[in-house]
């Protein structure tokens, strides 16, 4: 077989020799004649020889390959046997045992024979696909695996995880739930809670039969005076069907679901108070929930409604706040929908707003004269414990892409219902049919319309409320009518556009942009920008106007000068309440001062000149603070402009109470004689008698206030010992707070805070004020001491030197009804001093008369940002 291919190979060569590296290939018939030599008496010993080892039968392969392949002349005998090394090595056992049989074959059907080897020597085409098959089924069982081993973990663990299997699986196949404890009776039940320090509330049934009932959970609050069970956890309990406990005449219960509760931060429950159309809401404490009830709920949910709720009093206004709860009885779980709360005290209801089957929840935000609504459809979602949500029903993004429908939406969204709405009603009447979601949005338009035209139609006694009214109606030429009535409607409307917030200037903004052309709404808009920016602000906006004709433009500012003149006619009757600073000088320029009436700007004997810097001011209907950069002065009499503001026209007398160098307090009367305003700082010229012998020893701050400016609150004072005898959890945290407070002072040691009993027996008799500062009905603790009251302590550091230095003043702490420290004087090197508590304006709400390093100022509780400020 050598001796032959050798001799093929050389008559390859000539004038049809192939490329070097080419394979010839031969024809059928030399083929067949080769197969036929294959399997003749020539190579029956080769054949016979394979058959005892495949290892014999690669060399007899080898000559036959080289009989089927041709190389090239210029190949060397090295390089043949090099290409015979390969073909060796790359044929597999199965193949030689193929072309084994295939040989045999031969003599008797070559052409089968043929074929045979072909297919062996073909490559394995389907060799991918079963590799990728095999990973499929390996990467599926891995998963399977996985899943099956955490099922385990959690069948062994926490088997109420996957309690939702038991819907599918056979009654002799149900997972057991809850059996990391065993079944309870009710009584079981409340002793365990009672060991936990909490409280098993009254239970609700969840179905007919009473199989299934909710446990609210609740617990005492801390710190806290009245009103201190909240829910902190809500259970689900089904009746166990265990045989061993069906036969006891008590029932059994287990835990099949259980809902931790928190209630809404506080800053979301008196938002609609700080901001009617605020959705953004500051992270803040959380507010107790102290009941539950069931409550009618969407008519087509199969599950029941339950609504968590609690009460905060703010000022006058009785806050509502809660959490709806839905409990599904196919999953037998507890879904916490959403928190809500409401300024006037009322309950979320379920009512008829889209005109669907299902009803829909309605919760009121209103507050005073602007409706604010949110109504929330009951949407289902793909989740197999949570199938259902509560979703709002929102004006953006509009439903339909029609400019109209969008210029509408636009207007009901800056607070003009009303207008919207009959837009609507005209878009609707002109197209054919109307989506679910624009009919939904026209419906929660026209629910805030009827509230809106309802304010409107009523008759108030106010001009301003009137105004209010009809401006928040979109009634803007009724709402001048009132305006140009008289020149006391005229004053107090400006004042209640100086007051807005953007409510109004919104929706003057809306309606131009809607519509520019419209004189009775630029009118309003320049009447806002003249009351909050002034005159010459309000024509510079008349005049780039682009949509304005001139006889608008003189008609607007006939307005704008006849509110000037009802300005300046106008007498104030107010008397003077002003609150400041005050600072002896000795030298008056008069023309830096704008002179009161029949006041000249001369002293009598033994008077001197006070420069009385401004803290705060009433002028008559609220308290302004410094610095008063919107106090702007009309152009005629800007004097009497201020002296009116001011009230020192009816009362013109302040009060000087200065501080001597040793402690002692002496007051004197002076008279303002003059006024100055001068980049948003106010000051008052008043002469009066000198009050110290030597001026010089007057001290830099000196209060000066008149009479009528603060009414001073003094509560009847009680030992913390006495306190204790009345409420012992709250002195039980207010003494560490004071002593970790008198350390952070500097003025004794550092270092642990001593036992409750050591701390009280060194200021137990340290007197204290209970008041309400917060105006939330729960009173506050003020504590008061002494320089002489804190040297006398066992852990005081100072030296008598030191001591000696500090000036003669107490320093205060002020502890809320929970224990957290409201207001300090308690800092290292602090110049903040709390001078008294007193009541401003004949009203009810409670001030701090604060000292601070160069003035004196007035500091209210401020319910949203929860500081005095």
């Amino acid at each position: 077989m050598v001796h032959r291919s050798r001799k093929l190979t050389a008559k390859s060569s000539g004038r049809n020799q192939p490329r070097t590296g080419a394979v010839k290939r031969i024809s059928r018939k030399h083929w067949e004649k080769h197969v036929s030599s294959y399997t003749s008496g020539t190579l029956q010993e080769p054949l016979q020889e394979t058959q005892s080892s495949p290892e014999s039968e690669k060399p007899h392969l080898l000559q036959r390959r080289e009989t089927l392949e041709v190389l090239p002349e210029e190949n060397p005998p090295g390089a043949l046997s090099e290409r015979a090394e390969d073909i060796y090595n790359s044929v597999k056992p199965t193949t030689l045992a193929t072309l084994r049989e295939a040989a045999q074959s031969a003599s008797t059907t070559p052409e089968s024979a043929t074929q045979h080897l072909c297919d062996a020597l073909a490559p394995q085409k389907k060799g991918w696909f079963s590799s990728t098959l095999a990973l499929v089924i390996l990467l599926s069982g891995a998963g399977l695996v996985m899943a099956f081993t955490w099922f385990s973990i959690l069948f062994i663990f926490n088997p109420a995880q996957i309690g939702w299997l038991n819907k599918f699986l056979p009654e002799w196949a149900q997972i057991p739930l809850g059996y990391s404890e065993p079944p309870q009776t009710l009584q079981q039940i409340q002793e365990k809670l009672s060991k936990q320090k909490q409280i098993a509330g009254k239970t609700l049934p969840l179905d007919d039969e009473e199989n299934s009932l909710l446990l609210p959970i609740v617990q005492q609050r801390a710190n806290c005076q009245s009103n201190c069970q909240e829910i902190v956890e809500l259970r689900v309990y089904q009746r166990s069907t265990d045989l061993e406990f069906q036969s006891q005449s008590d029932t059994y219960f287990r835990l099949a679901h259980y809902l931790p509760i928190t209630g809404p931060e506080e800053s979301l429950a008196i938002a609609p108070l700080n901001n009617a159309t605020s959705e953004d809401y500051d992270a803040n404490t959380p507010l107790p929930l102290t009941a539950i009830k069931r409550f009618e709920g969407d008519g087509v949910s199969p599950g029941i409604w339950f609504s968590l709720q609690g009460q905060r009093q703010q000022g006058t206004n009785a806050i509502a706040y809660g959490q709806i709860v839905y409990y599904n009885p196919g999953r037998t779980n507890l879904q916490q929908m959403l928190s809500w709360t409401n300024p006037n005290g009322q309950l979320p209801k379920w009512q008829q707003v889209t005109g669907g089957g299902a009803k829909e929840l309605v919760i009121d935000r209103t507050v005073g004269l602007e409706p604010q609504l949110r109504v929330y459809q009951v949407k289902n979602v793909k989740l197999y414990l949570n199938p259902i949500q509560l979703e709002a029903i929102s004006l953006q993004p509009p439903a339909l892409k029609d400019s109209a429908y969008q210029n509408a939406l636009l207007i009901a969204r800056s607070g003009l219902w009303t207008p919207a709405f009959e837009w609507l009603q005209f878009i609707r009447k002109q197209r054919k049919g109307i989506l679910p979601a624009a009919q939904a949005q026209i419906d929660v338009i026209r629910l805030h319309a009827q509230l809106s035209k309802a304010q409107a139609e009523k008759t108030w006694a106010s001009p301003s409320q009137q105004v209010l009214a009809e401006l928040i109606d979109g009634r803007w030429e009724k709402a001048l009518q009132v305006f140009a009535a008289s020149p006391q409607n005229r004053q107090e409307i400006a004042t209640l556009l100086k007051a807005d917030t953007g409510r109004l200037w919104n929706r003057t903004v809306a309606a131009l942009q809607v519509k520019p052309d419209r004189p009775e709404v630029q009118a309003w808009a320049a009447l806002i920008l003249a009351e909050k920016q002034g005159e010459g602000r309000a024509n510079s906006w008349l005049k780039a106007r682009p949509k304005i004709t001139n006889a608008t433009v003189t008609y607007i500012q006939g307005l704008l000068k006849q509110l000037n003149e009802d300005r300046a006619s106008q007498t104030s009757s107010h008397p003077s309440q002003i609150v400041g600073t005050v600072q002896p000088i000795s030298k008056v320029n008069p023309k830096e001062w704008l002179p009161v009436p029949k006041a000249d700007l001369t002293l009598t004997n033994n008077e001197v000149w006070y420069q009385i810097e401004v803290s705060a001011f009433n002028d008559g209907k609220r308290w302004l603070n410094s610095p008063f950069g919107n106090l702007r002065l009309p152009k005629d009499f800007p004097a009497k402009f201020l002296w009116e503001t001011l009230g020192i026209n009816i009362d013109p007398i302040i009060q000087i109470i200065v501080r001597l160098p040793n402690g002692e307090q002496q007051t004197t009367s002076a008279t303002i004689k003059g006024v100055q305003l001068q980049n948003g700082v106010l000051r008052l010229l008043a002469a009066g008698e000198a009050i110290a012998e030597n001026q010089k020893n007057v001290q830099p701050l000196t209060l000066a206030l008149t009479d009528n400016a603060l009414e001073w609150v003094q509560p009847a004072p009680i030992t913390l010992a006495e306190l204790y005898q009345q409420n012992p959890r709250a002195v039980e945290n207010i003494l560490p707070i004071v002593w970790r407070s008198l350390q952070r002072s500097g003025q004794i040691s550092d270092g642990d805070v001593p036992k409750f009993l050591q701390i009280q027996e060194q200021i137990g008799h340290w007197p204290v004020q209970v008041i309400d500062l917060t105006n939330d009905n729960k009173p506050e603790t003020v504590l008061t001491v002494s320089q002489e009251a804190i040297g006398s302590l066992k852990d005081f550091k100072m030296t008598t030197q030191e001591s000696e230095k500090i000036p003669y003043r107490s320093r205060t702490l002020i502890l809320s009804d929970s224990g957290k420290v409201i207001y300090t004087d308690f800092q290292e090197s602090s110049q903040q001093v709390l001078t008294a508590i007193a009541k401003i304006s004949s009203g009810q709400s409670l001030a701090l008369l604060v000292e601070n390093a160069n003035n004196y100022s007035l500091k209210r509780w401020s319910t949203k940002n929860q500081r005095f400020e």
